[in-house]
């Protein structure tokens, strides 16, 4: 702003405090004060906050400093209620303004009152628009906490009954960390203020609780599933003895509302019976709710009165169909694509499903279709944070799992494999588009996309905010612009709505293969692709999943409880899946002109080595493929990395042994690097966090990147899985600020855009989060793919140090040896060689190593206390470590 511009808002800044003193924040006062500057209410005036009163403040006399201290909280308190306005301007307003306060309200000088600020403060950051909802529902959960630490139940009861509430709120809608875990918090707070809420005390305040209550018992996860819904079911009723239709209306149609859908999902009692409670409820509520006064309200009880409808076991099914298929499009009137697009897509997905599970494929491909295309326009307004859009891609992606298995039903079978690639590794591969976006995209696109997207998030606030002069004229302007915004970036990106089966597939080579494996709710489907053939293999039946089910939940179960038993039975459980993918079936298909083969497997088919399965004639896939078994975690991502043109190979950036406990990996590192002259080693304790971030300008330039540590694998927190560095451990305890992790490798900027290769020479590394239903693919390999490297190998288990070490010398080896090989041929021909190689060969190899004679004398011992001779015959020694990408 200019200084005049400035002047305008500092003294419009000055009035609003100046009333807001006089008036003591009496609403009366100052509304009219901000409906008449609505201009300046908006982030100018936020940053002006964040500056000028912290300067004045310093001129202003210690005594006087918390009065003027009071106005600015009261200014914050008014402006945060305010209806008029940006909403998403007037929290950033109140922000500013607590955070002020709470400079001159410490806790030492004025408890009560840094107490109150920080409930407000919570408040603030629990409604915030604007930034990554999931940090701002933790700084909501913080500053609750912190003022729980005055608020206590001895001291403050009632505030501390409120606190405990709005804490309560925050856990239920908290995005970060165990959602099971959230719900528990949740309903402990809930619980903890309904000490002080009691019925006879403050009626309304415990009815508003045990409404809150009734919703986190719904959603919980732990404990019995029936009793839960028993638990949201009396919560509900309670409330409902305050919350009258005659005394509160509104209130009461929102638990009505909510008691609805807990009879919809109830388990005990009878079903049918249920059910018609759950339609007496919503049909209630629409006493209360109208399309004419309250249309979103009115909207969201039409969609779960469908939903019983079609749930309804009484009366004539026929009818009942057709009553939820009323309710459904009476819903969209009002959720339509332009004004609520995302509760437009749930309607449309709940419409869809009915038109599926009554057969009634053309009209749920209709439907479907118009969804998707409302969610692929939705996908670049996700502005709050990764989390967050993983969360929304898990709800979404039912959707596309039902429109593909009705693509199939419709025989549209390539129709259906473009489906699941849009759906797949969406936000890894927006992400690296996005990180690559300036070369990608030229530089004025860029700028328009900026522009758009500035434009679409400010005019989609202003609807859903009830702020925009002509809603229905907005919302089409938003359409237009959203329809632009995607025509530019379907130009430029084959991604998403973008991608295109035909392109892709003219672009394979032709001696590659490609087998993709994709899990629906009625079977496995595999796809078999060549550069002129696309088949599917129509084996799949609901029995398929389960014997797959079977099957992952016992390797799984011998994998994490005991190893041994899992290393003698691991030939015989990879049997065992060739056997229910139909592997010998699936070859078949392939031409033998195809010597190159691609995997993209499917949720928990990425954990299990399928290069390793065994075929009929006693070989295994990868022996059937000359030019190497290389993985992918979907088509889109591979065509992304294909671009990626990383043909050097001479320098290399190495960690070596950081906790000091491997036995072979120094080995493994100094053989290695003594085929590069262009080398950098951080050898033990001076491969730390710190000398890694050092060493990033160094980094950049690097084209292989070898780890050879500790690696683990957060099934609960994928984002803490991490490659182990110096100092790591303490005190048998993993101190994550001392490792590297998938988070880490997400939010600094390693640039490894000259890099060929990373190997993550380490155990787990290898391993993604299968249990999320977003079909993402996260774990360690993603993120390296991610800051720019062409090819990832990592492992799928915890493996063997001398095993793993022979490997890896033998596939850089390779890598060194012979010109223009690729990395999965490199690797698959050393797990080959390590297969087979008696303890003779492995003798004589060993011996020719550049290794001094204490570790070559420690080589020769291991070797012959090996029983076999072919000590690392076994899939565990030769199996774990996979090539993705390029």
């Amino acid at each position: 702003m200019n200084e005049q511009h400035q002047q305008a808002y500092l003294q419009f800044l000055k009035e609003i405090l100046r009333a807001t003193a006089q008036s003591k924040g009496n609403a009366e006062v100052v509304y009219p004060l901000f409906a008449a500057n609505t201009d300046k209410l908006n982030n100018n005036l936020a940053n002006i906050l964040r500056y000028w009163p912290t300067s004045a403040l310093e001129e202003v006399p210690v005594n006087l400093r918390d009065c003027i201290a009071a106005n600015i909280g009261n200014f914050g308190n008014r402006i945060q209620e305010f209806p008029l306005g940006s909403k998403a301007s007037n929290i950033e307003i109140a922000i500013a303004c607590y955070e002020i306060v709470l400079r001159v309200y410490t806790r030492d000088t004025f408890p009560q009152d840094w107490a109150q600020t920080q409930n407000n403060l919570g408040g603030a950051y629990h409604n915030r628009i604007v930034g990554d909802r999931a940090e701002n529902i933790e700084n909501a959960i913080n500053a609750y906490q912190a003022a729980l630490q005055v608020r206590t139940y001895e001291d403050f009861p009632l505030d501390w009954a409120m606190t405990q509430n709005n804490l309560g709120n925050a856990y239920r809608e908290r995005i970060s960390a165990n959602r099971a875990n959230n719900i528990e918090e949740a309903i402990k707070a809930y619980k903890a203020a309904l000490r002080v809420y009691t019925y006879k005390a403050f009626p309304k305040y415990w009815a508003t609780t045990q409404n809150n209550l009734g919703n986190a018992y719904g959603d919980r996860i732990n404990e019995d599933k029936a009793d839960n819904i028993e638990d949201a079911i009396k919560a509900y009723k309670a409330a409902l003895l305050v919350r009258t239709y005659e005394n509160f209306p509104q209130d009461w149609a929102m638990t009505q509302n909510n008691l609805g859908t807990a009879y919809s999902n109830r388990i005990n009692e009878d079903k049918a019976d249920n059910i018609e409670n759950a339609i007496s409820s919503f049909q209630a509520v629409l006493q209360a709710r109208n399309c004419e006064t309250l249309p979103q309200d009115w909207a969201q009880t039409q969609n779960n009165l469908g939903i019983a409808y079609y749930k309804r076991i009484k009366e004539e099914k026929s009818q009942n169909i057709e009553k939820a298929i009323d309710c459904f499009n009476y819903a969209l009137k009002v959720r339509t694509r332009e004004a609520f697009p995302q509760n437009h897509v749930e309607t449309l997905d709940n419409l869809g499903m009915v038109y599926q599970n009554e057969g009634r494929f053309t009209s749920a491909y209709d439907t479907y279709k118009s969804a998707i295309a409302t969610v692929e326009l939705l996908r670049g307004e996700i502005i709050s944070g990764e989390e967050s859009k993983r969360k929304q891609a898990e709800e979404w992606n039912q959707l596309y799992r039902n429109m593909v298995e009705v693509c199939l039903q419709l025989q549209e079978e390539t129709l259906a494999f473009e489906y699941i690639e849009r759906s797949k590794t969406r936000n890894l591969v927006e992400l690296i588009l996005e990180r690559d976006s300036k070369t990608i995209f030229p530089p004025k696109v860029v700028t328009q996309l900026e522009q758009l997207r500035e434009e679409i998030t400010k005019g989609q606030y202003k609807i859903q905010n009830g702020t925009a002069e002509n809603a229905t004229a907005l919302a089409q302007h938003l359409q237009e612009l959203r329809e632009r915004k995607k025509s530019l970036e379907d130009k430029y990106l084959p991604v998403g709505s973008g991608f295109n089966f035909g392109k892709f597939q003219a672009a394979l080579d032709k001696n590659t293969a490609i087998i993709e494996w994709y899990i629906t709710n009625t079977g496995l489907e595999t796809f078999i692709i060549t550069s002129d053939n696309f088949q599917r293999l129509q084996l799949s039946t609901p029995a398929d999943n389960q014997a797959l089910e079977d099957w992952n939940y016992k390797y799984l179960n011998s994998y994490n409880k005991d190893k041994t038993e899992w290393i003698t039975n691991l030939a015989s459980y990879l049997t065992q899946l060739a056997e229910i993918l139909r592997i010998e079936k699936i070859i078949k298909l392939i031409p033998e002109t195809c010597s190159h083969l691609i995997l993209i497997p499917h949720r928990h088919l990425h954990l299990f080595p399928l290069h390793a399965l065994p075929l009929a004639d006693g070989s295994f896939l990868c022996d059937r493929f000359t030019e190497g078994v290389s993985y992918a975690p979907s088509c889109q991502l591979l065509q992304q990395i294909n671009l990626r043109k990383r043909i050097d190979f001479k320098s290399l950036f190495a960690i070596q042994n950081p906790t000091e406990d491997l036995q072979y990996t120094d080995l493994e590192v100094e053989t290695i690097s003594s085929l590069f002259t262009d080398k950098e080693v951080l050898s033990k304790k001076q491969a730390t966090q710190t000398a890694l971030s050092q060493a990033s300008s160094q980094i950049q330039q690097t084209n292989y990147l070898h780890f050879s540590c500790h690696g683990t694998f957060n099934l609960i927190s994928p984002q803490n899985s991490c490659l182990l560095l110096a100092g790591a451990v303490k005190n048998k305890k993993l101190d994550l600020s001392k490792c590297l992790t998938l988070g880490n490798l997400f939010e600094r900027d390693f640039n490894l855009n000259q890099c060929r290769l990373v190997v993550l020479s380490a155990c787990e590394t290898g391993l993604i989060d299968f249990k999320n239903t977003s079909d993402e693919y996260i774990g360690l390999p993603s993120g390296f793919l991610y800051a720019g490297s062409s090819s990832v190998v990592s492992s799928l288990w915890t493996v063997d140090d001398l095993s793993t070490s022979f490997l890896m010398i033998k596939f850089i080896q390779n890598l060194k040896d012979v010109e223009d090989i690729s990395v999965p041929v490199a690797l698959n021909q050393a797990q080959i060689w390590l297969r087979n190689a008696t303890k003779e060969d492995l003798q004589e190899w060993a011996n020719n190593l550049p290794l001094d004679s204490t570790k070559k004398g420690k080589i020769r011992r291991q070797l012959r206390n090996k029983t076999v001779e072919k000590p690392f015959k076994s899939p565990f020694h030769w199996a774990a470590f996979t090539a993705i990408g390029k």
